[in-house]
């Protein structure tokens, strides 16, 4: 039997972002995203569940700070107790694990999404997608970068505007471009 290109985005194959399925899914995801950002501060349960039918799975006590942005949402589980700022970016076109209270700054951005190299394979519009992971207790700062198919372990800090193009282990404080541990945690 043929993969649909969302079941290829999902498997990491190479698939076509127009396909008309994942057009559907996106709109979905964009028509929930400026309902969320038409919402105050005071309409907590109105936002809440919002992110319950944009995302795959959320926790108790989410807040995401407008504006906020992500591919389709539907590949985005987030735990319990996690803070997103102002400014951050989902790129879900493969599956994003947000562990249990993770502080993100803002201008955080996630990718699962990226393109071939090979110019002859980019031109032909497809493109690739990895899950990205990222623990417990972790603390991403401003305008820092997730690159696609990292894990980044429990307890961790990763600094402001660092590139995150490997994975991290627990409990480390991890930061610049690219992102390279600066001391374990005892």
């Amino acid at each position: 039997m043929k993969k649909t290109e969302k079941q290829k985005m999902l498997a990491g194959e190479l698939y076509l972002a127009n396909d008309p399925e994942l057009v559907a899914d996106q709109k979905r995801a964009s028509r929930l995203l400026q309902m969320y950002s038409a919402t105050t501060a005071e309409q907590l349960e109105q936002r809440q569940h919002i992110l319950e039918e944009l995302f795959a799975k959320v926790g108790e006590k989410i807040t995401i700070v407008p504006p906020f942005h992500c591919d389709y949402g539907s590949n985005i589980a987030i735990g319990n107790g996690t803070y997103m700022n102002y400014g951050c970016v989902i790129l879900d076109c493969n599956q994003v694990e947000i562990g249990d209270n993770v502080l993100l700054a803002p201008y955080v951005q996630i990718y699962a999404a990226y393109h071939p190299i090979e110019p002859e394979i980019r031109l032909t519009g497809r493109e690739l997608a990895t899950p990205i992971k990222i623990g417990n207790n972790v603390w991403i700062g401003g305008g820092a970068i997730i690159c696609p198919g990292v894990t980044i372990g429990d307890n961790t800090t990763i600094g402001a505007g660092s590139v995150v193009v490997k994975d991290v282990p627990a409990n480390v404080v991890a930061a610049g471009n690219p992102c390279r541990i600066i001391r374990h945690l005892s």
